[in-house]
């Protein structure tokens, strides 16, 4: 018989990510000046790997609509609608897969949500470099950041994958008989 996933797991993976997120964020803000870069096995791989704490007012790879205040005010609207829709699925999913990408993607989405409604601009500090035929050097990120990458994948997994495979279906209960009793 299958039933319905429990939306727990996905509240408990979001608290982890929200937690995990705003304490590394405290962490640089307090230990790191702004554009201040710590190289991470810098002798085997150069400036490759760094963390260096960076404010972004914008959204993915510092997109955003021109004005710092406009950002704010957009990003904490757009990420609060979001929110209440990724709540609204989890509730109807049918799926684990589901249940753990919408935790990441929650998690991930109410941390930089924090970060805006507390301070304007989004605390980055992981910067890695890839092979120049991408670009320069990737966007700096954050636990939040990775948190809803993580949450996509499961879920692109999930529709890529699971999703169409038919839900068993509980198998119906027999019909109740009639009993006749013969009196002696």
């Amino acid at each position: 018989m299958s039933s319905k996933p429990t939306c727990v797991p996905a509240y408990f993976i979001m608290l982890l990510s929200l937690v995990l997120d705003q304490l590394t964020k405290t962490l640089v803000r307090v230990n790191m000046d702004l554009y201040e870069r710590i190289y991470l096995l810098e002798k085997f791989f150069d400036d490759t790997f760094m963390l260096i704490h960076v404010e972004n007012t914008g959204a993915a790879f510092s997109l955003g609509l021109g004005s710092d205040i406009v950002n704010r005010i957009f990003f904490i609207t757009v990420t609060c609608l979001t929110i209440l829709f990724i709540i609204y699925l989890l509730r109807k999913t049918d799926h684990r897969l589901q249940v753990v990408g919408f935790g990441f993607v929650l998690g991930g989405a109410l941390g930089n949500l924090l970060d805006r409604i507390m301070f304007g601009p989004v605390t980055d500090f992981f910067s890695v470099d890839f092979p120049d035929f991408i670009m320069e050097r990737f966007p700096v990120f954050n636990i939040a950041d990775s948190s809803i990458f993580i949450g996509v994948c499961f879920l692109i997994f999930d529709m890529l994958f699971i999703k169409d495979q038919p839900v068993p279906k509980p198998e119906p209960l027999p019909e109740p008989q009639e009993i006749n009793i013969k009196e002696p």
